[in-house]
Formats: structure tokens, sequence, C-alpha cells
């Protein structure tokens, strides 16, 4: 499952306008889903550093990846340090990543240590979330404004940054978990 390889990053403003077609495409699952479809369209239109982590009013696009195994029977998932649960892997833009399937992809790697690709010819966005984040001493409450894609990967995870664990858990042992209602969300879309 090879992806294609970037071409070179692009103008900020041609992603923004990339991101705009990119959601106007997406169908949400749920009124919550397209609430939040809403709010990421207006941050585009309304901010000029989306994705610069230290935006905190209103918050900045965040990618995650929703990672499967290539029979879909299992999903990977990372018990997150600071927010003290279990959650899909993912976080802030770098500098260097080219699309959000970049930092998806990225952060997979920084906290499992797996290779992910995406399950075909192209990256799938798979769910859109906006949810709070708690303010900490270094700070303040602010959003996340999360693109979450579908990536698949093999092998045996290992807990890396920002992680206390990375394990593959089958579809019930999830079902099971007490996780966020947008992450059960885009666990059934699978």
């Amino acid at each position: 499952m090879a992806n294609p390889t970037a071409t070179g990053p692009l103008d900020p403003a041609e992603l923004v306008a990339e991101l705009e077609a990119l959601l106007g495409r997406h169908r949400a699952a749920d009124a919550a889903e397209g609430r939040s479809v809403k709010r990421v369209l207006q941050l585009l239109r309304t901010t000029s550093s989306p994705f610069w982590r230290g935006q905190y009013h209103p918050g900045h696009l965040t990618a995650s990846a929703v990672v499967t195994d290539a029979e879909r029977a299992r999903v990977l998932l990372i018990f997150h340090t600071k927010l003290q649960r279990w959650l899909q892997p993912g976080g802030h833009f770098e500098p260097g990543d080219v699309q959000p399937v970049d930092a998806a992809a990225r952060e997979v790697r920084e906290e499992t240590g797996l290779a992910p690709a995406w399950p075909g010819a192209l990256p799938r966005l798979l769910d859109v979330d906006v949810h709070a984040i708690p303010a900490r001493p270094d700070e303040p409450a602010h959003y996340h404004y999360d693109l979450r894609y579908l990536l698949v990967a093999a092998g045996e995870p290992q807990a890396g940054e920002g992680t206390t664990s990375a394990r593959w858990f089958a579809r019930a042992e999830a079902d099971a978990l007490e996780l966020d209602p947008g992450l059960r969300r885009a666990l059934a879309k699978l």
C-alpha cells in the first residue's frame, strides 16, 4: 500500500482553499458532526493562523487518525498522558506537514511507532470533531478543530510521545471503553 509522495508544501491560502472544498464535500454522520464542520469552515474563513497551535482563541486545527488493521477488525488507540483517556493518535500541525493527513500520519508514527498508510488511492477524511481542551498551567482552555483521517497499519505498537500505552483493540473491546462521543461516531463509520 504505497502512498504517493508529497511534491512540496502548499501555500497556506491554497491549503485553506483545499480544506474548504474537502469539507464542502464531506457528509456529516449526525448533527454534532455537522456543527463541527461548520465551525471548522468558520475558523478557516476568519483566522489567518488556523494551523498554529499558539492560537487559543477560539482554537486551532489538529489532525488525527482512526487507524485500523487491514481487515478493519481492530482499531489502534493510545492512552493520552495529559488527558488520561483512550484516544485516537493525533495532534498539532508542525513545520513540514504538507497536508492534514501528513500531520495525522506523523502523529501515528510518533505516538505508536507504526507506519500508517491510507487504505486506497487517496486519503479519506473520516470525521470532523471540534472539542474542548481544558486549561493547563502553560495554556488556556481552547478548542481543537480536529480533522480525522482513516489510516491502516500493521505491527505491534509501542507507547511513544505523549502516551503511556498504545494498543490494538477488537471492535467490541473499543465499544466497551469510555470513549468520547466524537470518537464513538468515527469508529461507527468503519
